[in-house]
């Protein structure tokens, strides 16, 4: 069995590891047949070098590093690889493979909106208005795409609309996300979280959205959803396949 080891960013703010941890237990009682390990780039142990030192201490000799993250920004393709390379090189008997992202699979969109339908929003209401809230990054080409997730979460409703916001580092703003949305027609305003998990950015945004328009509801973080459990094991299997000597149809 190749390990499964789940990559999470960390956070200062403990419900965040509790969130994560419980979508990963979620997905060893979805597959119970794997070898699933949970470990973070920071903030939270154990540690993604730890749980590394760990599986090649049992003999393992490869392993799969599933990032559960939902860009591919710098921790994807810069920290994570530099951490990986540097295990290679403690370990080089242990061949390791990072699978893709979670990144804005379609799945998790359709998990996002059962966040929104669990807050209270019809989807044949025309009075919502979605707020998509993500993290923002410094990378323009990586918020443009992020935007392309707007129409994906309206597409099969009635809502007024859905406008992209951003957290950090990139507008529009949770702010601006609402005024636009409202001169679009909307008299509910859901903010739905881009966020696996709630932490300190996810407070920011709430704080925000009340103080630009009263009675916001704010959605659940996708957590431990089953289509979140189900893209991991993707990317699992699709890595697998990848590994030397391997050939997988099915994990």
């Amino acid at each position: 069995m190749v390990p499964l080891i789940a990559v999470a960013h960390g956070s200062r703010d403990p419900r965040s590891a509790r969130v994560i941890a419980a979508a990963v237990a979620a997905l060893r009682e979805a597959r119970p047949d794997l070898d699933v390990r949970l470990a973070f780039l920071d903030l939270n142990a154990p540690s993604i070098d730890q749980v590394l030192d760990g599986v090649a201490v049992e003999g393992y000799t490869q392993a799969v590093v599933v990032p559960m993250l939902l860009g591919n920004a710098f921790h994807a393709r810069v920290d994570l690889p530099g951490l990986l390379a540097a295990a290679a090189l403690r370990h080089p008997q242990l061949a390791v493979t990072q699978s893709d992202v979670l990144g804005r699979d379609v799945r998790l969109a359709e998990a996002v909106r059962e966040r929104i339908l669990e807050a209270g929003a019809h989807p044949d209401d025309p009075s919502v208005g979605v707020a998509l809230a993500a993290v923002g990054s410094s990378d323009a080409d990586a918020n443009a795409a992020t935007t392309e997730l707007a129409a994906v979460l309206l597409a099969g409703t009635n809502w007024s609309g859905v406008r992209i916001c951003f957290a950090t580092s990139a507008e529009p703003t949770v702010a601006q996300a609402i005024s636009a949305l409202e001169h679009d027609g909307a008299e509910r305003i859901v903010v739905a979280p881009w966020f696996l998990a709630p932490g300190l950015l996810t407070d920011r945004l709430s704080t925000a959205a009340t103080a630009a328009f009263h009675g916001t509801v704010f959605a659940d973080t996708i957590g431990a959803h089953t289509l979140l459990v189900e893209t991991m094991i993707d990317r699992y299997t699709t890595a697998l396949g990848t590994l030397p000597g391997r050939l997988v149809r099915s994990a």
